[in-house]
């Protein structure tokens, strides 16, 4: 959910920053990065102490 919450937050982000006249490109930018720390986490969340099961 968490992802799907990220990439909504990052499109909206890009939206409005190319509707204030920034690059189109350059606001999409943003929004990939926002998508690709918020995988990078879902992914590390399982291996980080205390959230491992024995």
């Amino acid at each position: 959910m968490g992802l799907v919450l990220s990439t909504t937050a990052g499109l909206v982000i890009w939206i409005v920053l190319w509707a204030l006249g920034a690059s189109g490109f350059d606001a999409f930018l943003i929004t990939i990065v926002i998508v690709v720390i918020a995988a990078t986490a879902r992914m590390l969340v399982p291996y980080l102490p205390g959230n491992r099961s024995d």
